[in-house]
C-alpha cells in the first residue's frame, strides 16, 4: 500500500512547530516560513528537506524511489520521493529528519526518529 496524505498529516502534526498549508493545490508542512515537506497536488510524490550533499548518492542507490528535485529547486536542501514506494516507517524517518533540519536542536531533541 502506498503511504496517503493522511499518514503524512499524522506524521507531521505531531512534531513541535509545525503548521500545515495549502499552497497553490500543494499540502505544505512548515516550520515558520520554512518548507520541510509538501505533496504533489496529485499526491504521487512527497518533496522533502534533505542535505544537498548527500541527495545524488540517494537518487543513485534507490531511483526508483527518490529522484532530484526540479530544476528550480536544486538550489535548496531538497529531494522528492514516489509515495507508491515508500512504506510508512520510512517516510516517517524521513519527514522527522526533514523537520529536524528546520529547527533548533532542542526542539530536536524532543522527537525521537522512530514512533
Amino acid at each position: 500500500m502506498p503511504v496517503t496524505v493522511d499518514q503524512i498529516r499524522a506524521v507531521a502534526r505531531e512534531l513541535p512547530r509545525t503548521s500545515e498549508h495549502l499552497i497553490r493545490d500543494q499540502v505544505k508542512f512548515r516550520v515558520g516560513q520554512i518548507v520541510y515537506a509538501a505533496i504533489t497536488p496529485d499526491e504521487t510524490l512527497l518533496g522533502f528537506g534533505f542535505p544537498k550533499e548527500e541527495r545524488e548518492a540517494l537518487v543513485a542507490a534507490e531511483p526508483d524511489k527518490f529522484l532530484l528535485p526540479i530544476p528550480s529547486d536544486m538550489r535548496f536542501n531538497w529531494v522528492r520521493a514516489r509515495l507508491a514506494a515508500l512504506d510508512e516507517d520510512e517516510m516517517t524517518e524521513l519527514i522527522i529528519e526533514a523537520w529536524r533540519m528546520c529547527v533548533p536542536k532542542k526542539i530536536s531533541a524532543l522527537v525521537p526518529l522512530t514512533r
